[in-house]
C-alpha cells in the first residue's frame, strides 16, 4: 500500500530526537553518516516525505492508539545514501499518518 495525502512530521522530532546524541538508541551518529545534522532539518524532512512517495507501507501492528506501518527505502542526504525504516501511525482519530521514528534496516 501506499501512503497518500498528507503526513505529519513534528519539526521537535527531527531536532530534539532523531538528530541529537543520546546514550541509548541514538539515531543521530547514523544520520550524520549521510550529512543530516540539526542544522539542515528540512533536508531530512524532505528525504523522509520522498521515501513515503516513491515506497510501499507494510502494515505492521494495530493497536488502541492506532495503526502502524513501516516503510523501508534509501534516505537521500546531502552526502551519502542510507537504507532506512521508517515507522508512520494513523492515529485511531486522524486520517493522516505521523511520522514515529527511523531505524537502519538490517
Amino acid at each position: 500500500m501506499r501512503i497518500i495525502g498528507e503526513v505529519v512530521i513534528p519539526p521537535d522530532k527531527l531536532s530534539r530526537y532523531l538528530l541529537v546524541w543520546r546514550p541509548k538508541s541514538d539515531k543521530s551518529q547514523f544520520l550524520a553518516q549521510a550529512g543530516f545534522t540539526t542544522q539542515n532539518t528540512t533536508d531530512l524532512d524532505r528525504a523522509l516525505r520522498r521515501l513515503v512517495i516513491e515506497n510501499d507501507a507494510i502494515p505492521d501492528r494495530r493497536d488502541e492508539y492506532g495503526q502502524f506501518v513501516q516503510i523501508e527505502g534509501l534516505l537521500t542526504g546531502p552526502s551519502a545514501t542510507l537504507h532506512v525504516v521508517i515507522v508512520w501511525i494513523r492515529p485511531a482519530n486522524d486520517a493522516r499518518f505521523r511520522f514515529v521514528t527511523l531505524k537502519p534496516a538490517r
